[in-house]
């Protein structure tokens, strides 16, 4: 299955919305901090004014300096769909990539919150079997615009690792065949030399 969305093989970035996003949050929490901490100090009369004025001062640069991150933390993201494995790239000062293949994934979510509602984005957390246990995914794939989609064209991938196929939705298997287990080796071996055996007496 193909998307025009999501083409495997190329990297795709989150939608640009993802930095309205962000910032939508961090005022929400700024002005939920001002009101609860530094509107009741300027009541206070004895407070100089002096001391407002720098704590607006450290509020003021603590965001200009969130909006370049941010902005920053946008421009490093990436993910890239391949036939057995989904990479992912981000990151600002640490810097994080992975490769999830298909056949590890056990969950695919998808969680909106209401300021994502408003802009028509969603995040879609995929879940492996090696975090099956904790409490956050190992991907998130965050403000993703097609996330139906998105969530689907994965599914399909991991159906079709599983069934043996090679991700790619042909059904192909490895002609092959699986690699014979030790156990199905020493059995073979024990075969030969009773047939080595039979054939001397």
């Amino acid at each position: 299955m193909e998307s025009e969305h999501f083409p495997r093989l190329t990297p795709f970035k989150p939608s640009e919305k993802l930095v309205t996003w962000f910032i939508a949050d961090f005022f929400i929490l700024v002005l939920f901090l001002l009101l609860c901490f530094v509107v009741p100090v300027a009541l206070v009369p004895d407070v100089p004014l002096v001391a407002d004025v720098i704590i607006l001062a450290i509020v003021l640069v603590i965001v200009v300096l969130y909006l370049i991150w941010v902005k920053m933390y946008y421009n490093s993201m990436w993910y890239e769909l391949h036939d057995d494995e989904m990479r992912w790239k981000r990151g600002v000062i640490f810097r994080s990539t992975g490769i999830v293949p298909y056949n590890r994934i056990t969950n695919i979510d998808i969680k909106q919150g209401p300021v994502m509602r408003l802009l028509g984005i969603s995040t879609v957390s995929i879940q492996t079997a090696g975090y099956s246990g904790a409490a956050v995914p190992e991907i998130r794939i965050e403000a993703i615009e097609h996330a139906d989609e998105l969530r689907e064209l994965i599914r399909n991938l991991v159906r079709s690792c599983s069934a043996g196929g090679d991700g790619t939705g042909t059904g192909k298997h490895d002609i092959r065949g699986p690699a014979p287990s030790v156990h199905q080796q020493m059995l073979d071996e024990l075969k030969a030399i009773h047939e080595l055996l039979g054939r001397k007496t």
